[in-house]
């Protein structure tokens, strides 16, 4: 019997900001449990798939440079099986994923999009953000200012001329909600879902977790979590997903941000057994 031969592309570290071990460990052992179910992986940098290097016709992949993304994109116009889609990666950059979510009705915070040249007071006072977040609008969180936490609208001036002055054309503005910050893993189509409070153990990226403070443990419903989950992976186009969420006093749940392949870090081990389950499941189907 033919070995399944199976492209893998890992993260370029400067997207990997904090978790550069991280996140080449769940690619590296996701490829380990391929391996274990007969297939042949070869291992490739973001910069062999721009090259043209990258010839197999099934493709897993951690990629997130655009010309990385477009060119995944065309390889799967043209018939290649890969995951997590690249069109599902362009769909998690700030304000495509927020405008998605939004439109498709899954719980999230209500949101602004504004030009990083413009002034926010205006739009700020009339929505009524006196706590909110700013983001990037163009991409993934890169840098710690990609992502922040603002008391005021003369920050938010600040925030938005930094970003003008990276280049950076549009920001998110979401609203703080207050309640327990929730982290969430999810495969799709597998019985894996994990969720915790950052708070109970310092995981953390840019240690904006710390702003929502240590989580009473608000009752909620975890199948509800799922489901919604579920749901923003299948708008999003995203298969192997993490993000966050906000549980409020009242239980109810609204998601703050969905990930293409995070890094997995508090349950590696156990998840890197479904997401080579569910690559197997693609590239077999």
């Amino acid at each position: 019997m033919t070995k399944l031969t199976i492209a893998g592309i890992c993260r370029k570290d400067k997207f990997s900001p904090n978790h550069i071990g991280n996140d080449a460990a769940i690619f590296n052992l996701t490829a380990e449990h391929l391996e274990k179910k007969g297939c042949e992986i070869h291992k490739y940098a973001e910069t062999d798939l721009i090259l043209g290097n990258v010839r197999e016709s099934i493709i897993f992949n951690m990629v997130r440079e655009w010309q990385s993304i477009h060119k995944l994109q065309e390889m799967e116009d043209k018939g290649c099986r890969v995951m997590n889609s690249a069109y599902g990666i362009e769909n998690c950059t700030r304000e495509k994923m927020t405008r998605l979510l939004i439109e498709n009705e899954i719980p999230h915070p209500q949101s602004l999009y504004l030009n990083t040249n413009e002034d926010p007071e205006e739009a700020l006072v009339k929505s009524g953000f006196h706590n909110c977040w700013i983001k990037r609008g163009d991409f993934h969180a890169i840098h710690r200012e990609d992502v922040t936490y603002v008391r005021h609208p003369d920050e938010a001036k600040s925030i938005l001329r930094e970003y003008a002055i990276r280049g950076i054309r549009t920001a998110v503005v979401n609203e703080h909600l207050n309640g327990d910050l929730v982290k969430f893993y999810g495969v799709k189509n597998t019985d894996f879902f994990f969720w915790f409070y950052p708070s109970s153990t310092n995981h953390s990226k840019f240690g904006l977790e710390q702003i929502n403070g240590t989580a009473k443990g608000i009752p909620f419903d975890e199948q509800e979590l799922k489901n919604i989950c579920s749901k923003a992976g299948d708008v999003l186009n995203v298969n192997i997903y993490g993000g966050d969420c906000i549980i409020n006093e009242n239980g109810e749940i609204r998601l703050i941000d969905f990930n293409d392949w995070p890094s997995f870090a508090p349950c590696r081990e156990e998840a890197a057994k479904y997401i080579a389950q569910r690559i197997y499941m693609m590239a077999t189907e």
